[in-house]
């Protein structure tokens, strides 16, 4: 650990920038980011957020059928076209884009700096989070309400336990171009380039609140500069289609100002600000992360420009004492279908359709979950088609019906959604454009474990090493 980690002293403001706010965003974005970054002549960390609990899931999945896979699927996507820019500007690039295969994402992200010339590439690898083989010896204590797996009797695909912000910190100590992590908070990837630029201890609670906050707000990237803002008529956004992402300039003290590359679409202001500290907040006085619990009830933002928001106020008191997993265990075949009806009478047409499907599956006795939905009719607010409701007057000129399936067996699963595809000539009339799929399923849980008993650590991987 460097020296100056934890001693008071003044430093430089730094500007961390956003590239992607999940696994499938955008992957042009990132050029205008770093572009910013560059040109404010200030230190700074480009961070990318690929993994969701889902995403996990589907990596733990392709890991399992190539050991080679696991990691994001479009990570050269969303590397490759700031890469040379990035290293010949000492601007780190930190991601989670490791999901459960963080040295594979290593070894991409060499063959990628090859591909381009890039020679000396130096990329940190984040691991540690992966609990599988131990998991059952640990003392595990329920996820708040959620209903708990039976691990007892279930195989465990994957166990992955949220890691916070040191080891991205003492990765970044060792003056690497990329930082791969798997499993660790979303705030951390912000956070622990601020640890190791400002020096801030990892017990003084209101840096480590102020950092989390600033992560909280960048880590879904253009959710904050208007993105999930957008409400025509209501909450107008101009220039969606080239909307800016996220760069937060933190102070020392930990206040910050969020902005977006000048000349971007979308906006920032108090109102896209304060939507991105409410998402996903449970208890505002205890926003819980392996870093510190997040006290928001004093936070106060102004806005201090054109697309210039000021966020103060962030107050940290004690990490908690255990951490979050996530467990993936198998969890069977979807099976699904899905046809239109279209003109004269389809709605009534599309109620035919699912009540067809349900009594096939008793019918035929097949083992399994279905449901139907009629898409177009409330089906988002209502999923039981026994009774529909409308929220517009007429009858719909265009219904499609979708039946979905849960199964143990891939077999019962694919019948499923063969019989919506029997519905072409079983009727009944004018059913078309049909799609069918079948899909293994990673189901997933939550536990708690104590962070003494996780172990992160941090490897060095060069092109000597592969």
């Amino acid at each position: 650990m460097p020296e100056h980690r934890g001693v008071s002293m003044q430093r430089e403001q730094m500007h961390i920038g956003n590239a992607a706010g999940f696994s499938v965003d955008r992957m042009d974005v990132g050029g205008p980011v770093v572009d910013s970054l560059i040109a404010s002549g200030r230190p700074a960390a480009l961070f990318y957020e690929t993994l969701a609990e889902r995403t996990l899931a589907i990596a733990q999945r392709e890991r399992r059928t190539d050991p080679g896979k696991g990691y994001t699927a479009d990570l050269a996507g969303f590397v490759g076209p700031v890469l040379k820019r990035c290293v010949a500007s000492g601007v780190p690039i930190i991601g989670n884009f490791g999901a459960a295969n963080p040295f594979g994402a290593a070894k991409k992200l060499h063959a990628l700096a090859k591909e381009q010339g890039i020679s000396g590439l130096r990329v940190a690898v984040v691991d540690g989070d992966d609990l599988r083989e131990n998991l059952r010896g640990l003392r595990t204590r329920p996820w708040g309400n959620e209903k708990p797996l039976d691990l007892a009797n279930t195989e465990i695909l994957a166990a992955n336990v949220y890691m916070g912000s040191q080891p991205i910190a003492d990765a970044l100590d060792q003056n690497p171009h990329i930082v791969v992590t798997g499993r660790v908070t979303d705030s951390a990837l912000t956070l622990g380039p601020l640890m190791h630029h400002f020096g801030w201890a990892a017990d003084d609670w209101d840096k480590m609140a102020a950092g989390v906050l600033a992560g909280h707000l960048l880590e879904c990237g253009s959710q904050i500069t208007g993105g999930y803002h957008a409400d025509p008529g209501r909450k107008n956004v101009s220039r969606m289609a080239e909307i800016g992402f996220p760069i937060a300039e933190v102070e020392e003290d930990g206040s910050l100002v969020i902005t977006k590359p000048v000349g971007s679409g979308g906006v920032v202001n108090t109102r896209t600000v304060k939507e991105q500290i409410l998402y996903e907040l449970d208890d505002p006085r205890n926003y819980l992360t392996p870093d510190v619990t997040l006290d928001i009830t004093d936070v106060e933002v102004e806005q201090v420009g054109v697309d210039r928001v000021r966020v103060t106020g962030a107050k940290g008191n004690p990490a908690p004492e255990t951490w979050k997993v996530t467990i993936s265990v198998d969890g069977g075949w979807l099976g699904e279908g899905e046809i239109s009806y279209a003109g004269p009478n389809a709605l009534a047409r599309a109620k035919l359709a699912a009540q067809t499907m349900r009594e096939r599956v008793d019918l035929l006795e097949l083992d399994c979950d279905l449901r139907t939905d009629l898409i177009g009719t409330v089906s988002i607010h209502d999923g039981d088609t026994g009774e529909l409701t409308q929220s517009f007057g007429g009858e719909p000129q265009e219904v499609r019906m979708r039946a979905a399936a849960n199964a143990h067996d891939e077999a019962t699963a694919a019948l499923i959604a063969r019989e919506v595809e029997s519905l072409y000539c079983d009727g009944p009339a004018g059913g078309g454009g049909v799609r069918r799929n079948t899909t293994w399923r990673v189901k997933t849980g939550s536990v708690l474990v104590p962070r003494k008993d996780v172990q992160p650590r941090v490897t060095m991987v060069t092109e000597d090493d592969l």
